[in-house]
């Protein structure tokens, strides 16, 4: 990537990961921004930092010397870099982070949307994360997520290993449950009303159908790597 790519990239994508959400509510940006579970204030990613981000894509990118490396991941690609990053190993849940991710639906994840993706894993804002959940859990992207879908996403992440006789009779009852506490509109199912208002209420229902965020640990550990070694590059 030439210098000039690279300035324009990170002029623009510091732009997007600072003003996008400000700037439609007519807000100024934030100086710092808690995480959603109340960890330490945080601030948006900075220039530097993505500049890091598109010298790690790019770098990524090179080595695999996949078809697709000209314009960003493919599938495996992404999925192989969401494992060595953060520790994620459900093939399921990786699925649905990379079509989270893939904003235009092209199967391929750009320097655009790996940068605009890692902001909200980062240094998302609570309500960021709550959109980005949403529509991890919502798999057929009809703007609910259906009973269906929550016993699919938690027999998914939950059924690790032997237990009772009938395990589904059991995830079946945290349906049930979550739908009790979630779905304010008794419809039988969650719209994102429901969820973000859920989630405002407690914060711990934020991931209530599966993990699919990388834990506090996990990010400050890509950070430190990634923002500290890609800066001496």
């Amino acid at each position: 990537m030439s210098a000039k790519r690279l300035q324009q990239l990170v002029e623009a994508l510091s732009r997007s990961a600072r003003h996008c959400e400000c700037a439609a509510r007519g807000r100024p940006p934030p100086q710092g921004r808690l995480l959603p579970l109340g960890g330490p204030p945080v601030v948006p990613l900075n220039k530097s930092e993505v500049e890091c981000l598109i010298k790690l894509f790019d770098t990524l990118v090179t080595a695999s010397g996949d078809r697709f490396g000209a314009v960003g991941f493919d599938r495996n690609m992404f999925r192989d870099t969401l494992h060595r990053a953060f520790g994620m190993t459900d093939d399921m849940v990786m699925d649905r982070v990379f079509r989270t991710f893939d904003r235009d639906n092209d199967s391929c994840i750009s320097v655009e949307e790996w940068v605009e993706g890692l902001s909200v894993f980062l240094r998302g804002t609570l309500e960021e994360r709550i959109k980005y959940c949403f529509e991890v859990y919502d798999l057929n992207g009809d703007g609910y997520i259906s009973r269906e879908e929550m016993f699919q996403m938690l027999k998914n992440s939950l059924l690790k290993q032997p237990s009772e006789e009938d395990p589904d009779e059991g995830i079946k009852d945290l349906v049930d449950i979550a739908l009790k506490k979630m779905d304010y509109d008794h419809d039988g199912k969650l719209s994102f009303a429901d969820f973000e208002k859920a989630v405002r209420d407690d914060n711990l229902l934020l991931e209530a159908f599966g993990p699919c965020l990388p834990d506090i640990k996990g990010s400050l550990a890509f950070e430190k790597k990634t923002f500290k070694e890609n800066r001496k590059l």
